[in-house]
């Protein structure tokens, strides 16, 4: 259903993510036929609200090959597409302290190009070496118990 295009896994390893959006990207076509050709990076995408409008810094698409003169810049700056109310809900949610809009993923819906934003709060060292920790814990007691079912 969703075909993912590119995705940023970083993100949730440096932020605990608390919520999430759905948002359309304004584009134009030759951006478009990169993104399809898989010439797109969001590992360092974040969004901004500014007058009721957001964002996407960062998000890196690069020219298409056979583009001509009218050509994209790799990291201009997109307008995201969403509710008056989620924009108003987002707005609550970033305006506490140490909360950041991040994107997530980029993906295809009904042909469209979707972004999965996420606010996200910032993780401190010993968070992730917890995190870390679980993950390490889940695998071996995963790895036990499979041992034991043979």
């Amino acid at each position: 259903m969703d075909k993912e295009i590119a995705s940023n896994r970083k993100a949730r390893h440096d932020y605990q993510i608390l919520d999430t959006y759905e948002a359309g990207v304004v584009l134009t076509g030759t951006e478009v036929k990169s993104i399809r050709a898989g010439f797109v990076h969001i590992n360092e995408a974040f969004a901004r609200l500014e007058k009721d409008e957001v964002f996407l810094y960062n998000c890196d698409i690069q020219p298409y090959s056979h583009g001509n003169r009218n050509n994209h810049e790799p990291k201009r700056i997109r307008k995201l597409l969403l509710n008056r109310q989620e924009i108003h809900k987002l707005f609550g949610e970033i305006s506490i302290k140490g909360h950041s809009l991040v994107a997530l993923r980029m993906y295809f819906k009904k042909g469209r190009v979707k972004i999965e934003l996420g606010v996200g709060k910032g993780k401190n060292t010993v968070d992730k070496r917890h995190d870390l920790k679980e993950k390490t814990q889940k695998r071996e007691t995963e790895r036990y118990l499979s041992s034991r079912r043979k």
